[in-house]
């Protein structure tokens, strides 16, 4: 290949006099070189002329074509490479060639199949809505994040946020929070075919909804479009904010205490990105947003409740079930039927018209999560039981309640284990500080039992000196002390008290 300065050199030199047959003498290339520079200013670069013949490849190319029309029908970690493609020909056609042709071959016709996009205009206030997944670090557990996000396409506005797992109430709740966050509701949302959205797509195409997302949709009023089946260029613009997301605001990996604080921290990049001015754009994101939100539509007047609604039944231990997990309940209830709402970090059991228990949601699977107070009733009843109440293994109560159990223990034995028992009972009424703060008063006066102890958390939390002495019961009977004289010990050895 000749360079663009020996070009110009021989070009300038047959423009001032010299001929081509000279200047192929003198720069010691071949006439037709010179031809050719004197028809080209710059090198033209290869140019074939006719395709490539391939004698020995051609009469397998359809041997070819038909595996790899195959192939999409395999898992894509199972499909054909070059190397075996070349290994199949030649072990089981006699193909004589080499490998090379057979990779150029599947090559050429890898391009020649790829998809070819147009490009699209977005008209302000459309959304399009997809979830992605990155490591992170909560409380000092590393874990996988499952982030949504939405994107506004017209400004490139966004919004992100991380829940534990994506299910179907983290897609509500993520909704929720987005279209508060913009302060509108979009007209449209483009989806992927998602099953937390997408029960099911019927012969003609259309969608049958999910129960929690049908009324989700019902309550903010817009249209939902979905792309086509494996297909996520549909949505192009929210595929690439996950990949944006996973880079810029989770590199390095996100260390928090809460998902709370995690996601607090993502609003405030979204935030922050709006002032950006994104290529082929001279306005803000927060400039363009403007238009978006002027073809958005209004909030209704209350935010959808993003949980998903099932009923149960309480087991003999005091359990419901809910999506393979087990939840307590207070052992009242034991054997009714009773309504379970679950929202992303919390679950809500309640029976009639009554919320009954609630706890943080659990993500792993058959795991047990119990609340101790609920337990106290059936263990004060069942005292034997306190050691071994699975419950209660795992309660970390402050050191002064094991002082408190050891001191009612030795004072009454297996009366003193259930009066314990009925001091814990207290957390049904009070908050654990409270009764902590009661229970180390209790040690500190050497009042230990029940009724002192629920005395000094009624003085604790009406904010009253506490009183213990017999006046505060008047209904006991007083006793009178004398002092004995020795006459009444002869009384005694008198032959008539014998």
């Amino acid at each position: 290949m000749f360079t663009v300065d020996l070009y110009r050199k021989v070009r300038l030199a047959c423009a001032e006099g010299m001929s081509q047959r000279e200047a192929a003498r003198h720069f010691n290339i071949s006439r037709d070189s010179v031809a050719k520079m004197m028809a080209f200013s710059v090198p033209p670069g290869y140019r074939r002329k006719a395709p490539v013949k391939r004698p020995k490849l051609d009469a397998f190319t359809g041997i070819i074509d038909g595996w790899l029309d195959g192939d999409r029908e395999v898992p894509r970690k199972q499909r054909h490479t070059a190397k075996r493609v070349f290994e199949r020909l030649r072990d089981e056609h006699g193909f004589t060639g080499g490998y090379t042709i057979v990779k150029d071959y599947m090559r050429q016709r890898e391009r020649r199949g790829r998809e070819m996009f147009v490009p699209l205009a977005h008209p302000p206030g459309h959304a399009q809505a997809d979830f992605g997944e990155a490591v992170v670090v909560i409380g000092g557990i590393e874990q996988k994040t499952h982030f949504f996000v939405m994107d506004l396409p017209h400004s490139d506005a966004c919004f992100v946020r991380a829940y534990p797992a994506a299910t179907a109430e983290a897609w509500v709740d993520g909704h929720v929070h987005a279209f508060a966050f913009f302060g509108k509701v979009p007209v449209s949302v483009l989806y992927d075919n998602d099953r937390c959205l997408v029960a099911k797509i019927l012969p003609d195409g259309t969608r049958q909804r999910a129960t929690l997302f049908s009324g989700f949709m019902s309550h903010y009023l817009f249209r939902d479009r979905y792309g086509r089946p494996g297909k996520g260029n549909d949505k192009g613009n929210a595929e690439g904010l996950v990949g944006y997301s996973r880079r810029n605001f989770m590199v390095p990996i996100p260390r928090f205490a809460t998902w709370g604080a995690f996601n607090d921290y993502l609003e405030a990049q979204c935030l922050k990105r709006q002032a950006d001015v994104l290529r082929g754009q001279s306005e803000t994101i927060a400039e363009r947003l403007e238009r978006d939100l002027a073809a958005m539509a209004d909030l209704p007047t209350a935010p959808f409740d993003a949980c998903d609604q099932v009923t149960g039944r309480v087991s003999s231990q005091a359990l419901v079930r809910y999506k393979t997990n087990d939840y307590s309940v207070p052992v009242a209830y034991g054997h009714r039927d009773v309504w379970i709402r679950g929202y992303v970090d919390v679950v809500v059991i309640g029976c009639g018209g009554e919320v009954i228990a609630r706890h943080p949601r659990c993500y792993d699977r058959e795991d047990m999560v119990f609340d101790a107070v609920h337990y106290l009733p059936l263990i004060e009843q069942k005292i034997n039981a306190l050691d071994q109440a699975a419950p209660l293994a795992e309660w970390d109560l402050p050191s002064e309640f094991t002082t408190l159990r050891r001191l009612m223990e030795a004072r009454m034995i297996k009366a003193g284990r259930r009066e314990y028992v009925q001091v814990l009972r207290l957390l049904e009424t009070f908050d654990i500080d409270d009764l902590h703060a009661a229970v180390k008063k209790a040690l500190q006066l050497g009042a230990v039992g029940f009724d002192a102890v629920k005395h000094l958390v009624l003085c604790h939390v009406e904010k009253r000196p506490p009183k213990l002495d017999l006046d505060v019961y008047p209904y006991l009977p007083r006793a009178n002390v004398e002092t004995t004289s020795a006459a009444s010990y002869m009384a005694l050895m008198s032959e008539d008290a014998a």
